[in-house]
């Protein structure tokens, strides 16, 4: 039996359609991070009932199908009933569970899928085309289709949500009916894939990762070589469907003559060679520094639902920064800020962290995201403008001097910090922490915050979080010392 979730997953791969129905087994465990997206998910389907009341939520779960589509029948029977939440249907041995259908005049339905994206993505448009090919044969005269998602341009007035504001409905009738004539083919497909012998063959790729990580990507990249080609930073589609083929799949196979950027080849000739770049520039750059010397992390928040009066759905807020300061007598300072209330933290993050920085001192950063943090405080705090502007003037981008002027072949083609750290600095790993990254910790934070929360896990989130942080600028502080050291040895 398919589904539309199904029939989604194998239009991205095939081999995953595959693995869900035979071998569930060998899935990943469903990281915290993504099930807080699905919980967002949740909660922006809640909401948007809302809009339609008067409506019967069908309360059988995925298990249930056939119960739920004898419900759902009996709901939409009742001329009473204005709307029907996650109405279930079957139709050539298809399963969909519809967000929200609209009753209107003469027995026709309005269908209303909800996202909580800000934006319209090709994927949703067959999303909402498998869900009428099914209501259609199943009997349903759908009028028009609709795609509910979020307005980011809605500005939060801190005291009722506005769904009318929040919401933006985007009639989807003429893509959805522009895609029927595919619809039966696909269907179709999915279902040969199904009866095959054995599963499709197929690569992993790029696309595993998009728009969010396959459950099967453990298992899928397990089969490759430790230095695959993905790992050549940046290479694009067709480089790999080049590579692929030719059967190359090893970045130790790539010919020296394959067309690839200069960083990519930087990362060819290291995986070849079994060494590391290091450019002498590099030790001029780290060492081009004015005491006392910052190592600054931010974290943030960018909630779908806004919280505070001002912001939009997904505004970046942050609520906690930290800040390992260098002394030149080689003393090491700690300062740190997790804003704990429930009112709007910007304001006094802005503050403190003005006063922790202070007014001279060169400030490292790894990627420019607390760049792109600060001037989106700007924005909404223009009177500490020149404050804030004067100390991003200091910031220094530890990721990109790396990037530009040094590789181990370890880092695997990334330059995120979770790579680096633990090739510079074996002794430090995330590994152990209980926040992992920064997606975790958003949503760790966010759920400190929720008064269901009791007041012992309260404290272990804070905890994590504090650790979290801190482990980010400390393990700025020992890569640059790690990479100094590169230099002081080759002086021996």
């Amino acid at each position: 039996m398919l589904s539309k979730a199904r029939i989604l997953a194998g239009i991205r791969c095939p081999l995953r359609l595959w693995h869900q129905v035979y071998n569930p087994d060998l899935a990943g465990e469903l990281s915290p991070t993504r099930q807080a997206i699905l919980d967002i998910g949740h909660e922006v389907g809640r909401l948007a009932t809302g809009l339609y009341p008067g409506g019967v939520l069908v309360e059988e779960d995925h298990l249930h199908h056939r119960e739920a589509v004898q419900s759902t029948r009996k709901w939409m029977d009742e001329a009473t009933v204005l709307a029907v939440y996650e109405g279930a249907f079957l139709f050539d041995d298809v399963r969909v569970r519809t967000d929200i259908l609209e009753r209107i005049e003469q027995g026709k339905w309005n269908l209303i899928e909800v996202k909580s994206s800000a934006s319209v993505k090709d994927i949703y448009k067959t999303d909402l085309a498998v869900q009428y090919y099914a209501l259609q044969g199943a009997g349903v005269e759908i009028e028009r289709t609709w795609l509910l998602h979020l307005n980011n341009q809605y500005v939060f007035d801190g005291q009722s949500l506005d769904l009318e504001q929040f919401f933006h409905l985007e009639d989807m009738t003429a893509e959805v009916l522009s895609l029927q004539g595919e619809i039966p083919s696909t269907v179709a497909h999915m279902k040969e894939v199904l009866r095959s012998s054995g599963p499709p063959v197929i690569a992993p790729s790029r696309q595993c990762n998009k728009p969010y990580e396959c459950e099967f990507w453990g298992h899928c990249r397990a089969r490759m070589s430790q230095f695959w080609v993905l790992g050549l930073y940046g290479i694009s589609q067709q480089r790999l469907e080049e590579l692929a083929a030719s059967d190359i799949e090893d970045i130790r196979d790539v010919p020296e003559l394959f067309p690839l950027s200069a960083l990519q080849e930087r990362i060819r000739t290291c995986v070849v060679n079994e060494e590391e770049f290091l450019d002498p520039q590099l030790e001029r750059e780290l060492r081009d520094v004015e005491y006392p010397i910052h190592f600054l992390d931010f974290e943030t928040i960018s909630p779908a639902v806004p919280r505070y009066a001002g912001t939009r759905p997904y505004h970046t807020i942050p609520f906690q920064w930290s800040d390992h300061t260098l002394h030149e007598d080689g003393s090491l300072e700690h300062q740190h800020y997790l804003y704990e209330g429930d009112g709007d933290p910007r304001e006094e993050f802005i503050r403190t962290l003005r006063k922790a920085l202070g007014v001279k001192g060169t400030i490292f950063i790894y990627t420019t995201y607390e760049k792109d943090v600060l001037n989106s405080l700007i924005e909404g705090f223009p009177e500490y403008k020149q404050a804030l502007l004067t100390r991003m003037e200091r910031f220094k981008d530890l990721c990109a001097l790396i990037s530009q002027y040094f590789y181990n072949p370890l880092f695997y083609g990334s330059f995120s910090l979770k790579a680096v750290l633990p090739v510079l600095v074996p002794s430090m790993s995330y590994d152990l922490l209980a926040i992992k990254e920064g997606m975790m910790a958003s949503f760790e934070y966010l759920r400190m915050l929720d008064p269901i929360t009791n007041a012992e896990e309260k404290l272990r989130i804070k905890e994590a979080l504090l650790t979290y942080c801190g482990n980010d600028t400390l393990g700025m502080v020992r890569i640059r010392e790690a990479l100094l050291g590169r230099f002081a040895n080759l002086l021996r």
